[in-house]
C-alpha cells in the first residue's frame, strides 16, 4: 500500500471525528460527558478484543494503560470539560495546538527533525481553525482553558508514545488494547462524578453505536495504523480536519451559516495540511515501497 493511500485512510479518522459534535448534541442525553466517553470506549474495545483474541503480555500492560489514559481517558475527559466551560470555538482552537506539541515532543522523544516549514504549517492550521470557529465575543474561562490545553497535551503525548511503543501486534490489536484500557480507567470516574445515567432510548443507542463502532473502533484503528506507518509528525496535522468537518457537517445537516471568513479558514486549514505533509515527507526512502518505519519495527507489526 503506497503513501497516498495511507495518508487518505489516516485523514478519514479526524473527518469522522468531526461528526461527534452533531451526534452528541442531537442523539445523546446532555450532561454526561464522562459516561458517554466510557460507553464510547469500553464496548468498542471489548468488541475488538473479541475479534483479535489477544491480550497484552505482562511487559506491555503498564504501557497500554498509560496510552489508554493519554489517548482516551484523560483526553476525552479534558475536552468534554473544556467544551462545557468554554464556547465550542475557543475549545476547538485551543485543542488545535496539539500538532505543535507533537512536533516538539517528537523531536525529543523520537529524535525527529524539527523544521521551520512544519512549524509554520502547524501555526497556520491553528489560525485556520480559529477562523472557522472563534466568536469575537467568546468568554474565556480559566478552568476551561487549562482543561483544553491539558487535553491537547495528553493527546500529543499519546500520539508520540503510540509511535515510540509499538508492540509486535497488528494495529487492530493495539487499538483494542488502548480502547479497553481507556474505558476501564473511566469506569470509577464516571460512576463517582456522573451517577444516574438515564435509560438509553433507541436514538441514544444509535448515537452510541456510531460513536463507539465508527467514531472510536474504526477511526482509532486508522489513526494508530497511520502513526505506525507514517510517523506522528506526518499524521498530527490531520487533526485540523476534525473541527473543519464539524463546521461543514453543521452547515449541511443543521442549516448553520457558513461565512466568508469560515470558507477562507477551510482553505487555510487544507493548505496547512498540504504544507505539513510536504515538510514531513521523507527525502530518500530506503525501500521500494514507502514506509518511514525503521525495518525492525516495521517487521514487528504482523497481522493477527
Amino acid at each position: 500500500m503506497n503513501r497516498t493511500t495511507d495518508l487518505l485512510l489516516t485523514a478519514l479518522a479526524p473527518v469522522i471525528w468531526g461528526s461527534s459534535y452533531i451526534v452528541a448534541t442531537e442523539l445523546l442525553p446532555h450532561g454526561y460527558p464522562l459516561t458517554v466517553s466510557l460507553l464510547r470506549a469500553l464496548p468498542a474495545g471489548l468488541i475488538l478484543l473479541l475479534i483479535v483474541r489477544q491480550l497484552p503480555q505482562a511487559g506491555w500492560r503498564g504501557r497500554v494503560f498509560i496510552l489508554g489514559a493519554l489517548n482516551f481517558a484523560v483526553f476525552w475527559s479534558m475536552m468534554f470539560l473544556a467544551a462545557y466551560r468554554l464556547p465550542g470555538g475557543v475549545a476547538a482552537t485551543l485543542s488545535a495546538v496539539q500538532p505543535l506539541f507533537v512536533l516538539f515532543l517528537a523531536r525529543f522523544a523520537l529524535g525527529n527533525s524539527l523544521n521551520i516549514l512544519g512549524v509554520g504549517a502547524a501555526i497556520s492550521g491553528l489560525i485556520g481553525v480559529g477562523m472557522l470557529v472563534l466568536d469575537p465575543g467568546a468568554v474565556l474561562d480559566p478552568i476551561g482553558i487549562i482543561a483544553a490545553l491539558i487535553g491537547a497535551l495528553s493527546m500529543a503525548f499519546g500520539v508520540v508514545l503510540t509511535r515510540k511503543w509499538q508492540p509486535p501486534v497488528s494495529p487492530l490489536t493495539f487499538t483494542a488494547w488502548q480502547l479497553t484500557a481507556g474505558g476501564v480507567l473511566l469506569i470509577p470516574v464516571a460512576l463517582i462524578l456522573e451517577p444516574g445515567f438515564p435509560m438509553p432510548t433507541a436514538t441514544n443507542l444509535a448515537g452510541l453505536v456510531w460513536l463507539g463502532l465508527i467514531g472510536a473502533a474504526l477511526t482509532y484503528y486508522l489513526w494508530f495504523r497511520g502513526i505506525a506507518r507514517l510517523g506522528p509528525t506526518t499524521v498530527t496535522g490531520f487533526g485540523f480536519l476534525s473541527p473543519t468537518s464539524a463546521v461543514l457537517l453543521g452547515w449541511v445537516f443543521l442549516d448553520q451559516h457558513l461565512s466568508a471568513l469560515q470558507i477562507t479558514g477551510v482553505g487555510v486549514v487544507l493548505l496547512s495540511i498540504w504544507v505539513g505533509q510536504r515538510a514531513s515527507r521523507p527525502k530518500a526512502p530506503t525501500h521500494d515501497t514507502y514506509t518511514d518505519t525503521p525495518a525492525p519495527l516495521h517487521n514487528a507489526i504482523k497481522p493477527n
